[in-house]
């Protein structure tokens, strides 16, 4: 039986989350978000009752919620480094262990598999570094993951935002989402193989 989140969001949230999304049924990092009864489905493991609703409880509630309070501006195409991001420097270190580092460790050894979890999750591959992808973790907030394959250096790895993510959410709330982001493409990496 698939297991389905019933979210607690006030009406005000839910139409603002319609009105951003343009839909009634918003798909993101793997997730259906039916934002008609209020419901979410994981995707990635629809049979995960504790995984998913610690996840929505701790991480995609509050996101949401903060998402909703944001001024949606035009992708402006400039890609930047967390750091670059209003505020980001302060965050950059926990940024980087709690996004980054896992990021490398997981595709380090082969890269072609976060292509692979990035086009499961709805992204798609770029031509930067030894792999690089795309994809919309929020309506209007593409990340941009590039990753260097482990060689005799290790592996590197970074997350680039749009310049215009600031507008959506708070620098705080940019973290959280990289490092759902990376979570979820973890979570998808065990249905590509």
């Amino acid at each position: 039986m698939v297991y389905v989140i019933r979210l607690n969001f006030d009406t005000h949230t839910l139409t603002r989350l319609k009105h951003l999304t343009e839909t009634g049924c918003y798909e993101f990092l793997g997730f259906t978000l039916n934002l008609e009864d209020s419901t979410i489905i994981d995707n990635l493991d629809p049979f995960a009752q504790k995984l998913s609703e610690a996840l929505v409880v701790k991480l995609i509630v509050p996101l949401l919620t903060h998402y909703t309070m944001g001024i949606p501006s035009a992708l402006t195409g400039q890609l930047i480094k967390f750091k670059d991001l209003p505020g980001g420097y302060a965050y950059e270190v926990a940024f980087i262990n709690r996004a980054v580092k896992p990021l490398e460790q997981v595709f380090g050894e082969n890269p072609a598999r976060l292509a692979e979890a990035v086009e499961f999750l709805g992204g798609r591959r770029l031509s930067l570094g030894d792999c690089s992808a795309e994809i919309s973790a929020l309506h209007g907030i593409p990340l941009t993951f590039i990753l260097y394959g482990s060689d005799e250096f290790g592996a590197s790895a970074n997350i680039l935002y749009d310049a215009s993510a600031s507008g959506f959410l708070p620098t705080e709330d940019l973290a959280v989402l990289g490092e759902l982001a990376v979570l979820r493409l973890i979570e998808a990496t065990k249905k590509t193989y």
